[in-house]
């Protein structure tokens, strides 16, 4: 590792940048460096201007992808090279406001049917009974499970952030049982079975990557067409709330948002509330006459 990546690195940290964030703000300034042939200490403004022009015009990236991408070149010229240049203040990346992907309860049921090993099947009934993030679920701890007060305690969910969400009888005597088949005095999915035979041993938690690839073939064996990920759970969570009459505030308190106009989001989504709006309107308007 070169002295300057290892100082970006150490610049993210201080930042309190995420870990996978970290990884993608390296590997741009990488793929920039590998473009021109030369350590990006070397790359000049113009150079700068003309290979965000080549990613827009010529590879026509993503919206989402270029945020990343400038995102990551503007934190390491500032930061880290203290290069403040007018480029950077030029470049107005949009961002993409796309509806979420959502699975109606019929979809989420049947999918989670489909779910081929206990452990995953179990997290994964997790992560949609309390509208989790994938990392949230595969990390539960046993001390997060309050069975008496039925909550589960979020730690360090986004922006390293506490909350506590909760926690349906249904899933609670689920936890209870799945736990009871391993005992493990810290993790409530411990590394699998072909990992760890003697998970009441094991000494970390199961793979997010293990998660999302049991999902996909749970997806695959379920014939849902939609392009849906682990993440569809939370989204379907909260929507399915929504439709039955919990408010906005108490949603964003659950999902961890930061601000209600990201919880917002799902009022697009709720066609049963968007049918009393409209039978409400219909009875405020009755008596207009013309």
């Amino acid at each position: 590792m070169t002295p300057l990546r290892q100082r970006m690195i150490e610049d993210m940290q201080l930042r309190d940048l995420a870990p996978n964030t970290q990884i993608a703000y390296t590997r741009s300034v990488r793929q920039l460096a590998e473009y021109y042939g030369k350590s990006p200490k070397n790359v000049s403004e113009e150079e700068l201007r003309r290979y965000f022009l080549y990613l827009k015009n010529e590879k026509r990236v993503a919206s989402k992808t270029f945020t990343v991408i400038f995102s990551a070149i503007k934190f390491f010229y500032r930061y880290t090279l203290k290069q403040d240049w007018p480029t950077f203040d030029l470049i107005q990346p949009q961002k993409e406001q796309k509806l979420p992907v959502v699975l109606s309860r019929g979809e989420v049921r049947h999918l989670l049917d489909c779910v081929r090993r206990d452990h995953y099947r179990v997290c994964l009934s997790t992560i949609y009974a309390c509208g989790l993030r994938v990392s949230e679920g595969a990390t539960l701890q046993v001390a997060d499970v309050d069975g008496e007060r039925k909550v589960l305690h979020v730690r360090c969910g986004k922006g390293k952030k506490d909350r506590y969400v909760p926690l349906p009888e249904s899933n609670l005597r689920m936890l209870r049982r799945y736990w009871a088949s391993h005992r493990n005095p810290t993790w409530i999915f411990p590394t699998p079975p072909r990992r760890c035979p003697d998970q009441s041993t094991a000494p970390d938690h199961m793979s997010v990557a293990g998660v999302q690839q049991a999902f996909r073939l749970a997806l695959c064996d379920s014939g849902i067409q939609k392009p849906a990920t682990v993440h569809t759970l939370r989204h379907s969570y909260a929507t399915h709330l929504l439709e039955d009459g919990v408010s906005l505030p108490v949603i964003q308190a659950y999902l961890g948002h930061a601000h209600i106009s990201t919880t917002a989001i799902y009022l697009h989504l709720t066609p049963t509330s968007e049918e009393a709006a409209v039978e409400t309107i219909d009875r405020l308007m009755a008596d207009l006459q013309w």
